[in-house]
């Protein structure tokens, strides 16, 4: 259930809930406010657009405190977001807390020399500037002064879903040709426009071929989209073709997952980006229905919510500010909704009867158009309908009194003292069906008096007084009136009666003298001549006319009666039928039988296709019987029918035809062989293909002999034979490291490999159990885990591993540490934490976790390595001890050093470690200690200074990792979480300025550690 509660202050909407979508998009709070609904503290800002272009409101000081006010704070910008004529000396600081917006960005006619939107990610481009520009930057420089625009500073900005780009005479703007543009626009086809700028200036060295937005290092172009493999059908976090974004993801992404998304292509659903937010109906298989869906969620700008915000309604599956034309606002289970108006929408409108609107007359008539109540009482009086030649009122045009036919009730009283002398009745209140009588004048609420031309009332429709007397006298060609039964009507009230008799009529016509009776299919009287003036039919009615008789077996439309004796309409979809009725009721489940197609019960004009159901879509065909028919469960786009069915028709036994046929299968037979053969050469070529992407690459795929049965081990059973040892890489404490080659069994591919040879130094016993536990190794296949490849168990028993050409993770940031960036540390951080969740998920304790033993696979992924140290938990125990591998102190948990526990907590510890050893460039922990000292600096409290580069935020991950409860520490689960929310804003959390190259030489190597207890530890080199 996802909670949400909105409110509004000045310009911003507070979204405080469980909207857990990416989390750039939230911000931690941990005051809630009273009245709402929180959860895990989450607030949502997000603030209105504008749409003035290049027109402004008021003087720049006016303006400036405006969008000041408007966007401080915000993080999504609703509508455009549009600065105009702004001085130099203006700070736009406030707008970089914006993340997204929804319209087009206009800047014009400025002074101030940056665009301060460092977190602008996505331009969405609903709406357009000259209806083709999502971002216009134009004009920005001082007509007499050296101040201008000079850098656009958009340096997150990776995508501009709708629309193109228009940055034009900027006169000291120089970096905007550099931008690769055609990264950023979604729509190869859009017009970038980028002229009369200033002159262009090489961007940072640091760049290299990568375009920049601006001078400097951090000003280097993100890639998403032109950088990707081919595989990719949109953004990428990488160019390998493993590392392409979700289809649904915007602006980027930092995993494969519709959740790693920076933001959403269409919508976003707590989380994960969908195409489209769940619907309100679902289709029941078993009920042949549109079903509510009780999951269902309504879209809010680019967000599925569960309810709309306060000020909104919802329209379909859209929560709208006003409901369309046609619909009026509906509150149904404390929900606002738009519904069809069924008719004239409902408009309430204030009376007659005040000391200034005495009486309906030719200036106020018009402000009764399309009312359908009346907020008090109706007067029409002899100055109203003859005009006031005092008060210069002309006469009342008959015509106009047909404005009234909308009205359905009055409130107070309906009083007629004076009418138009062509008109002999009152049909123009035809729709009118109450009177309410709140207020009446005496004792009545409905009054006709002295109407010379009133020859029938024509109040057809009316069918309650709910209090009040009727006063009708004086009309002496008024007929009919007296047949009605009063008392029906008078019935319907429900409030205490006031009156002491309920009609007063007289001086009227008399009826029965002038031969004016009601139509014989009238009950209780009538308003008029005629069956449309009945006040209740003695037999059928249809549309408000008594009939004899419904269209139950004649007519082109047939019909059904109601119980009320209502002739309506069969459904659309109900076939006609002859001598019998064709429905027994409005539903298209009703009908006898279906004029087109029948979907269970229901008659349908055809089958459902691309309908979502519960689990899925339902795509439905019409069988030979017109019934719908499911597709079968292998059809995605719909399908004629759901079997192939082939018919072999045999003509003629001649002796010609068997010929041919044997002449047929000579040749497919020849066909047949050479295809074999081929095939067999094209599936050699391919396993050696495959085999290459299998070291090569890390996919998950490796070709199987025919026969040989697939398991859940990845690693195979290799010969001494199919290795080679090339180069001794160095020496650990199992044994040592060389590169190699592989070459299978019956292939002449050769692949690059790493051979780690395990010696058996302490018994066969330990060698055995170092057996086991490097098979069950095998099985593990995480892209953030060293794969073994294969074991090979001769002499001594030998583990082929990837070979990684990067080198490990601590010789990288002591080699590199003048091209590293926040955003890459930050993701070693994410990829490192979801390995050893994949370890810990597979009960395995690493035991020896640290820099040195992180490999690189390229300059962006992470691996963890060293099996040699790794052992395995299995389901029975709960923390497992070593007693005889020699172990690195200053990487260890206290309860490893004092007890020798190893558990996936004391792993957390050496995560710790690791990530101050990769924030450090390399640094050795505890630098100036001897690994036995380490123990009582620990049991006193004392633990690794804070790094440079990082942020308290940063430092007190490590800190939690160091805590020595291991029951509190967090879980690699919780960690991957964190780094992943910080690996979204980089620069916010790790601090790297610009520095000079310095010499590498100066740097600690692993060869100059201090010899201690962990002395041959610091030698192995990690596979």
């Amino acid at each position: 259930m996802i909670y949400l509660t909105l409110f509004k202050t000045h310009h911003f909407l507070y979204f405080i809930g469980s909207l857990n979508f990416s989390q750039q998009y939230t911000k931690s709070n941990n005051n809630c406010i009273m009245g709402t609904i929180c959860h895990r503290g989450l607030i949502h800002i997000l603030c209105q657009g504008t749409q003035n272009a290049l027109s402004t409101t008021g003087n720049s000081e006016i303006q400036y405190n405006m969008m000041k006010d408007m966007y401080t704070g915000c993080e999504i910008v609703m509508g455009n977001l549009e600065i105009t004529m702004m001085e130099h000396n203006r700070d736009f600081s406030f707008l970089q807390s914006i993340r997204e917006v929804t319209g087009y960005i206009l800047f014009a006619v400025n002074e101030f020399s940056r665009l301060p939107l460092d977190h602008l990610r996505v331009i969405r481009g609903t709406m357009l500037y000259e209806d083709q520009y999502a971002l216009a930057v134009m004009i920005n420089y001082q007509k007499d002064g050296q101040h201008g625009l000079q850098e656009l500073g958009l340096t997150r900005l990776t995508e501009i879903l709708e629309g193109g780009v228009k940055i034009i005479q900027n006169k000291y703007l120089s970096y905007a040709p550099q931008v690769n543009w055609l990264d950023i626009v979604r729509d190869g086809s859009a017009d970038i426009l980028i002229q009369d700028n200033g002159p262009e200036n090489a961007c940072d060295e640091a760049c290299g071929d990568v375009p920049c937005w601006g001078p400097g290092k951090d000003k280097c172009q993100r890639l998403t989209k032109t950088v990707c493999a081919p595989q990719c059908n949109g953004r990428c976090f990488g160019e390998n073709p493993s590392e392409c974004c979700h289809i649904e993801c915007a602006g980027g992404c930092s995993g494969p997952l519709d959740t790693d998304c920076f933001a959403c292509r269409n919508f976003n659903n707590s989380g994960p980006c969908v195409r489209q937010c769940p619907q309100a109906l679902l289709y029941n298989k078993n009920t042949f229905k549109m079903e509510p869906n009780p999951n269902a969620k309504y879209q809010y700008g680019s967000i599925c919510v569960a309810q709309c915000p306060l000020n909104f309604v919802v329209d379909g599956s859209s929560c709208v500010i006003n409901c369309p034309p046609n619909t009026m606002e509906v509150e149904k289970n404390g929900v606002k909704r738009c519904e069809p108006c069924g008719g004239l929408c409902p408009k309430a409108c204030h009376g007659t009867g005040t000391q200034t609107r005495q009486t309906v007359d030719a200036f106020n008539i018009d402000s009764f158009i399309n009312c359908t109540k009346i907020q008090g009482s109706l007067h029409f009086l002899v100055t109203g309908i003859k005009g006031d030649d005092y008060n210069s009122v002309p006469p009342l045009d008959p015509e106009k009194l047909k404005i009234f036919n909308t009205v359905r009730e009055i409130t107070d009283i309906l009083s007629i003292q004076s009418w138009p002398e062509s008109m002999s009745d009152l049909s123009v209140f035809s729709n009118l069906q109450t009177i309410q009588g709140r207020s009446l004048y005496r004792t009545y609420s409905l009054m006709v008096v002295k109407i010379p031309s009133l020859t029938s009332l024509g109040l057809r429709s009316l069918r309650r007084i709910n209090d009040g007397n009727v006063y009708i006298t004086g009309n002496k060609k008024l007929c009919y009136h007296d047949t009605i039964n009063w008392t029906r009507i008078f019935s319907g009230s429900s409030r205490p009666q006031r009156r002491q008799k309920q009609t007063d009529i007289k001086d009227n016509c008399p009826r029965i003298a002038e031969g004016h009776v009601c139509d014989p299919l009238c009950a209780d009287g009538c308003w008029g001549p005629g069956p449309s003036q009945c006040l209740s039919c003695r037999k059928y009615s249809r549309g408000g006319t008594c009939v004899p008789e419904c269209m139950f077996l004649t007519g082109e439309r047939r019909e059904f009666a109601t119980s009320s004796g209502e002739c309506l309409p069969c459904h659309p979809e109900c076939k006609v039928q002859e001598g019998k009725e064709t429905c027994t009721g409005p539903g298209a489940d009703q009908c006898v039988a279906c004029a087109n197609l029948q979907d269970g019960p229901h008659c349908v004009p055809s089958c459902p296709e691309g309908v979502m159901a519960g689990e899925g879509v339902i795509f439905k065909y019409p069988n030979k019987q017109g019934r719908c028919e499911p597709c079968h469960s292998n059809c995605t786009q719909g399908c004629s029918q759901s079997v192939l069915v082939i018919f072999i028709s045999i003509t003629s036994q001649t002796t010609t035809a068997i010929v041919l046929g044997v002449i047929a299968l000579v040749f497919v037979g020849f066909s047949i062989f050479v295809l074999t053969v081929l095939y067999r050469r094209g599936l050699a070529i391919r396993r050696k293909r495959a085999m290459r992407r299998y070291m090569e690459n890390g996919e998950r795929f490796e070709p199987l002999d025919p026969g040989e049965k697939g398991s859940k081990v990845c690693a195979r059973f290799l010969k001494p034979t199919e290795l080679r040892k090339i180069k001794l890489l160095g020496n650990g404490v199992f044994g040592t490291v060389h590169k190699g080659i592989w070459i299978p069994e019956g292939d002449t591919v050769k692949l690059p490999v790493a051979i780690k040879t395990i010696h058996d130094r302490t018994g066969r016993q330990t060698f055995y159990e170092e057996t086991d536990h490097m098979r069950a190794m095998g099985s593990l296949d995480h892209m953030n885990v060293v794969r073994i490849l294969g074991i090979c168990t001769g002499v001594n028993l030998q583990l082929v591993t990837q070979l990684s050409t990067q080198g490990s993770l601590l010789e990288h940031v002591r080699n590199h540490k003048n091209k590293l960036n926040p955003q890459r540390l930050l993701n070693w951080c994410v990829q490192i934490a979801k390995g050893m969740y994949y370890l810990e998920e597979n009960r395995m304790v690493h035991r020896n976790l640290a820099a040195r033993n992180v490999l690189l696979r390229n300059n962006y992924t992470a691996q963890i390595s060293d099996y040699g140290i790794a052992d395995l938990l299995y389901p029975d125990d709960k923390k497992y001890f070593y007693n005889e591998v020699k172990t690195p102190i200053k990487w260890m948990a206290l309860e490893s050093i004092l007890f020798r526990r190893y558990t996936h907590q004391s792993d957390v510890w050496s995560y710790g470690v690791t990530i101050w050893e990769m924030m450090s460039y390399g640094a050795e922990p505890y630098d100036k200690m001897r690994p036995q000292d380490v123990p009582d600096l620990l049991e006193k409290g004392e633990r690794l200074s804070q790094p440079q580069i990082c942020t308290i935020d940063v430092y007190m991950v490590m800190v939690k990792c160091w805590m020595v409860d291991e029951n509190i520490r967090p879980a690699f689960k919780e960690l991957a979480n964190e780094f992943t929310r910080m690996a979204r804003d980089p620069p916010r959390y790790l601090v790297i300025k610009v520095r000079h190259l310095v010499d590498i030489q100066g740097v600690p190597k692993i060869e100059d550690f201090p010899r201690g207890c962990c002395l041959k530890q610091h030698q192995i080199v990690p596979i």
